[in-house]
């Protein structure tokens, strides 16, 4: 059963506080997903897979940067000149927000990752983020952009206009 009322709102300390905690645990997945460049050099036979792999691992270390520093940027807090907290930062745990797309980027990187050691295969499965984020934008953008009623207003034709057309058409009967 839902709860009644109104919705509580959480507090600068307290988003302060998750929001270290939650860039804390993605580092953690971060840093336990990733296998170490030399590691992968070694355990290629051939010079295509040692290649593909060491492209992988440039691909998901981008990919982890560039999703944990638009996170930690979104949770920047803001502190007043006295030291005391002015500003919490962004909530990285508010539903629908884009820090929960960032955050389900990474943990596909990761899965990827860590199921890549097993078959590069593996790897396709990555394109379901770009699915995902053109499903995101036609369903949020583009959709409602193309299926919309033109806002031009209609003419109505004047009243004159109607009773003389109206005359017409008694006319030929």
């Amino acid at each position: 059963m839902a709860p009644k009322g109104k919705a509580g709102t959480k507090g600068k300390k307290q988003i302060f506080e998750e929001n270290r905690e939650t860039l804390r645990f993605y580092l953690r997945i971060i840093v336990g997903a990733s296998p170490q460049p030399g590691s992968l050099a070694g355990r290629s036979a051939s010079h295509a897979s040692r290649l593909s792999r060491q492209l992988a691992f440039a691909f998901s270390s981008a990919v982890y940067g560039a999703s944990y520093r638009s996170m930690s940027s979104m949770a920047r807090p803001a502190f007043a000149d006295d030291g005391s907290l002015a500003d919490g930062g962004i909530d990285l745990n508010m539903e629908q927000g884009m820090a929960e797309h960032l955050k389900d980027v990474i943990l596909l990187t990761a899965m990827v990752q860590v199921l890549s050691c097993f078959s590069l295969y593996v790897w396709y499965f990555w394109l379901l983020a770009p699915g995902r984020a053109l499903y995101l934008l036609w369903v949020n953008i583009l959709g409602p952009w193309f299926t919309a009623e033109s806002s031009a207003p209609t003419q109505e034709p004047n009243e004159k206009k109607q009773r003389r057309q109206e005359r017409r058409q008694m006319k030929r009967f």
